[in-house]
Formats: C-alpha cells, structure tokens, sequence
C-alpha cells in the first residue's frame, strides 16, 4: 500500500458570515424556544441544516408556512425586499443572518439607484443570493450574467451610469474574466472600490492554488448546493489536479486515492471542522499515516450578533449594558 500523507489547506472551514449565521439560529433556539422558523437552509451544508433541525430550527421557502407571532431568521445568503415587506406585514419577529458583506453589496446597488444607475450582476441563476440581490430593486434594474458569452448578450436601458457587482462565492479567476468582458464592452462601467468576492472565498481559492501543485489529488468537503465549496473543486481541476467533493466521510471513495501518495484536503466555507476531522480518519483507515497543514492567510474576521441575541458580558456596578451588538439592519457592512 502507498504510503498517504495528508496535506490541509488553510484556511478551510467556516468563515465569519456562516459562524454568525449558525450562532443567531442556536442563540434564537436558546432565547425564545424551538421552534425558530428559518427561511431556506441557514448556509448551504448538510450537516449544520441537519444538527439544527434536531435542536428545533424548521427550515421554509414560503412564509405562508411561518405561524402567526413566530420567529423568523432570514439565511446567510440574505432576502428580497419582497421577502421583508412580507414578514413585517405578517408580523413575525425576524433576525437577519445575512451576511454583512452580502449586505455590503445590498447597500451599494441600494445607494447608486438612488443615482439613477443600472447593474450587471456577475453570478449564478436561481442561486439565493443571487436572487436576494436581484430583489433590492425594481424588475429589470439588474441584469444578471452567468458567462462571457452572457455579456454580450445583455441589454441595459442605458450605459451612462452602469455598474457592475458579483455574487460573493464566486470563482475569483471566473469574475476576473467576465469583469473584463463587462468593461470592454461597457468601457465606462463603474466597478466596487473592494471586490465583491468575500475574504474567505478568496483566501480558500488561493490556498487551493497553493495546495494543488503539491497534491495528487485533492479532496473537498462541503455540500453539493455550496457554491463556494463547488468553486474549489474547480479551482484546483483548472490547475491539472483531480479533485472530489465529499458531503461526508462515507462519501469518500477508496479508488479515489489508491495509488495516490500526498492527498490534498480542504473544506468550503460552510463546512464544519468535525466533517474535516472525520474524513481525515476515513484517509487514515485508507492508509495516510500523516496530517501536514500548509501555511496560509491567518484569519480574524468576526461578525457581531443582533440585538436581542447577543450574549451580554458581566457589567460592573453603574456601568452602561452593552449588547456589544448590531441589529440585523444595522450590520457593520464595512469590512
């Protein structure tokens, strides 16, 4: 048998935006009592949605399907604004799990419409966020595009004031490439001062990058509705490395590393450690007889809770409460 040495990439795992999506839902449970209605899976992994539904977080599409009075957790991938006029006419308590740099990308297209601007929006159809972006403003205002191909295709009212955003999880080499598509034809269109891609998406890419040279093959946790940990897997087939994606341990297949001697791992951004820590025991009964983590971007990015969530801290006597949190429409989107 080959001898295996396991290679992890890093980072890997949770980001920032799925730890506080993930704590909102289990601090609701703790505060208010199962059940908490979230609508549509909290981050895209089946574990997670699994663990929370056994703790009482029932997960919904429609809010027709939401009791009256109930609470509401809106998923980390963030809403329409049809969404949130409706949960406040049906008068649920709602907490936004959004995350704050999906929220960012809501802010701008909400703050250049007011400038009369229209939008390209790079990303994937049907995909959540995409959809709740699409929804912050009128029909029609974003036209949305998938490929190169796309932006050739795309038909704006006008040109004079035209921006262009992208779906946080995105490939970074794919919106690298179709961002130019969009500025070679529309020369004048306007690009975010920061990229929209997300921190975390783009440090997994890279560590992948980093990773794949040096692998014979790579293996990637996360659920198939992921597109983030979709996106890895990509990323390292586009550099010659053969690469799979496992939701769990027992998806993992011998052949995939019989012959193999330095194996690759890393996990999407909505993927736990412990599904990381199970597949490495499943590498080692298949013969890697070694963990090796490779350097990479140290990360300390934290996303506070909302208000009325918030785990307080002890106060000395005459000192101020302090939620030290944001409320869901209030949320630091300036990282």
């Amino acid at each position: 048998m080959t001898q295996k040495t396991i290679m992890l990439a890093n980072p890997r795992g949770f980001c920032a935006g799925v730890d506080r999506a993930i704590s909102i839902v289990e601090r609701a449970l703790e505060e208010f009592g199962a059940p908490i209605y979230v609508r549509h899976e909290v981050v895209h992994n089946k574990f997670v949605v699994d663990n929370l539904r056994e703790k009482g977080a029932v997960f919904i599409e429609d809010l027709a399907d939401v009791p009256p009075g109930a609470t509401l957790i809106y998923s980390a991938h963030g809403v329409s604004k049809a969404v949130q006029e409706e949960a406040a006419a049906r008068g649920f308590r709602v907490f936004d799990a959004t995350c704050p740099l999906v929220s960012k990308v809501h802010v701008e297209v909400a703050k250049l419409h007011k400038e009369g601007y229209e939008f390209i929006m790079i990303g994937h159809k049907r995909h959540p966020e995409v959809e709740g972006t699409l929804g912050q403003l009128p029909p029609g205002t974003i036209h949305l595009v998938e490929t190169e191909e796309d932006v050739q295709r795309v038909q704006p009212s006008q040109t004079e004031k035209l921006a262009v955003v992208t779906q946080t999880t995105l490939s970074v080499d794919d919106a690298a490439s179709i961002t130019a598509a969009v500025k070679a034809r529309f020369p004048q269109v306007r690009q975010p001062k920061q990229q929209d891609i997300c921190y975390a998406t783009q440090n997994r890419q890279d560590a992948v990058k980093v990773m794949s040279p040096k692998v014979d093959v790579v293996i990637v946790v996360g659920s198939p509705t992921s597109s983030n940990s979709n996106r890895l897997r990509e990323v390292a087939r586009r550099l010659g490395t053969e690469s799979y994606m496992v939701d769990s341990a027992e998806d993992l297949r011998p052949e995939w590393v019989q012959g193999k001697s330095r194996i690759g791992l890393t996990a999407g951004a909505s993927a736990p450690d412990i599904l990381v820590r199970q597949v490495i025991e499943r590498l080692r009964a298949l013969g890697a007889v070694s963990v090796r983590t490779l350097e990479g971007e140290q990360e300390s990015m934290k996303f506070p809770l909302p208000k009325g969530l918030a785990v307080r801290r002890p106060q000395a006597t005459g000192e101020a409460a302090d939620d030290d949190a944001v409320g869901a429409s209030d949320a630091d989107t300036s990282a």
